[in-house]
């Protein structure tokens, strides 16, 4: 390298899907900062236009034409520095995921993301075509290469042979978390600086996009793969390294968050990036005494402020004093006034008209789930008041075995904890307490058996399997992918059947749930895509 003295401005940005006057903003400003803190390159993230992932605005073309025209209004901004920008190319009507070089005023080499993702969450080939060749750019003597999130993850070979005229390779990505997502970036990543013999800089995205969170995590490595440096989760930052003799003190090398704190901050971010994001300033839910409305409302206090989360309980004869002590605590533990609206006179005409037609029937389910759906029709009736998204409660453990009512408990705008099973939500729920230094969920309601309330003397265990077996198979057939047949011996087969059975079922509800952040490997939507008309048994 012919100049040791080189700064980068790595800005770990949280842009949004569609805005793209405010990303261009938020761009420009990031470039007058980064020229201000005397860098030579300053860096974005994928698609940091756009906002990622834009899914179907792809095939607008005025979109498409809209974010050109910003990179060029961009690009006037970069003088006296050389900014790397990730936006959408359009060349003889095909699209690439794309990165420009911008100096002197002026869009210089674009880069085509050459290797796209369409597993997961992805489905980058439904709307890009594959870029073919690496490029390399000079800045301040210092010869760069470029490559976008996917690129870095597996040996590309157009930049594995550039990477011998290169001294940095930059990579700009919008990586989606799951759990400890960043332990394996470091592993793939430190493999692909010792494998091309270069420094590596990578600057990831953070914020919330629907079901999706990026935990931002920016992370620079030597040519011997040893992390030199490493950004903060789940926070927006300006992130700022100097090689050889650049001017300034590096970021301090940031320690990651236990799971449980990554899981609380994804959760805590794409929680208020959802609500904010969709012009909603408060939210509602309904707070039963139990541990996953528990949760869910320490969350939204914490994304939102205690001001602008709204707490009701709404009791019938099934519902007992204890939880409504339990409620009442923890509210008052968060400072939030709650609401007690009782359903049980709406339950009782609701059965008294359906007399005639239930006449010589057992009460069941049916009478069960219409306490549910009064619940749900209460929140939904303050949401559509005062304009307050409604949060629901539902765990992954629920989802996947439909202990859930369609339009009652899964009536809501956002699933907060859609994707926590059951055994995460406690020890998500006990870190909180942990961060608070005292038991602000209150100890009864982690240390209770899980009821539902709906009948007297009710208890998850009526329905289900202990939390500890039934989430071991949830993560072992839905995150695994693995069948009856791999499993058969693992587990008590009664048990094993009854639960792969309510999986299977279950589709047609999950399908109708509200989005809710991806927290483990494979989320439902995005992530699983069952068919619910599906005859296919082991």
């Amino acid at each position: 390298m012919k100049n040791k003295n080189i700064s980068f401005f790595m800005a770990q940005i949280n842009t949004t899907v569609g805005d793209i006057t405010g990303n261009t903003d938020i761009i420009i400003k990031k470039i007058g900062e980064a020229k201000k803190a005397g860098a030579h390159c300053v860096i974005f993230p994928e698609m940091a236009v756009t906002g990622y992932p834009p899914e179907d605005l792809l095939y607008k073309k005025r979109f498409i034409d809209s974010n050109i025209a910003a990179l060029r209004r961009i690009a006037r901004f970069a003088r006296g520095i050389t900014a790397v920008v990730g936006f959408v190319d359009r060349v003889k009507g095909k699209l690439y995921n794309s990165a420009a070089v911008l100096s002197g005023g002026r869009v210089g080499q674009v880069y085509h993301k050459i290797n796209l993702p369409n597993y997961g969450v992805f489905d980058e080939k439904r709307y890009f075509a594959e870029g073919e060749k690496a490029v390399v750019f000079e800045t301040a003597g210092a010869k760069i290469g470029l490559s976008i999130c996917e690129d870095i993850w597996v040996d590309c070979p157009a930049i594995r042979r550039a990477s011998k005229k290169m001294d940095f390779l930059v990579n700009i990505s919008a990586s989606p978390y799951h759990m400890l997502k960043w332990k394996q970036r470091v592993r793939e990543f430190s493999k692909r600086a010792r494998q091309y013999n270069t420094k590596i800089l990578y600057c990831n995205m953070t914020g919330g996009q629907d079901e999706l969170v990026f935990d931002g995590h920016s992370l620079v490595f030597d040519e011997k793969g040893r992390v030199l440096s490493q950004g903060k989760q789940f926070e927006e930052q300006d992130f700022i390294f100097n090689f050889g003799t650049a001017a300034g003190k590096n970021e301090k090398k940031e320690k990651p968050y236990s799971v449980e704190r990554e899981v609380y901050e994804a959760l805590r971010t794409a929680t208020r990036d959802y609500i904010i994001k969709n012009g909603f300033k408060k939210a509602v839910l309904g707070l039963s005494g139990g541990v996953d409305s528990a949760l869910v409302a320490v969350i939204a206090a914490d994304a939102l402020g205690r001001e602008n989360v709204n707490l009701i309980f709404m009791p019938s004869k099934f519902s007992s004093k204890e939880s409504l002590d339990d409620a009442e605590k923890l509210s008052g533990n968060l400072g939030i006034k709650l609401k007690t609206i009782p359903i049980q006179k709406t339950f009782d005409v609701m059965l008294d008209e359906l007399s005639g037609e239930f006449k010589g029937t057992k009460s069941g389910t049916a009478e069960e789930n219409l306490q549910a759906r009064i619940r749900g029709n209460i929140n939904m009736a303050f949401s559509n008041k005062f304009n307050w998204l409604v949060l629901t409660t539902g765990n992954k453990s629920e989802m996947s075995t439909g202990y859930a009512t369609l339009y009652g408990d899964m009536a809501g705008g956002f699933a907060v904890i859609k994707d926590l099973p059951k055994t995460l939500v406690y020890r998500v729920a006990k870190m909180r307490n942990e961060m608070a230094g005292y038991d602000l969920i209150p100890e009864n309601i982690m240390t209770k058996a899980p009821t539902a309330e709906l009948r007297f003397n009710q208890k998850d265990t009526d329905s289900l399997p202990e939390y500890e077996i039934l989430d071991k198979i949830i993560e072992d057939y839905i995150e695994k992918d693995l069948t009856y047949g791999d499993l058969k011996g693992k587990y008590d087969d009664e048990t094993l059947r009854r639960v792969i059975r309510l999986i299977d079922i279950n589709e047609y509800k999950r399908r109708q749930a509200p989005p809710g952040v991806k927290i483990t490997p494979k989320a439902f939507g995005r992530d699983r895509r069952m068919p619910i008309t599906n005859k296919y048994r082991e």
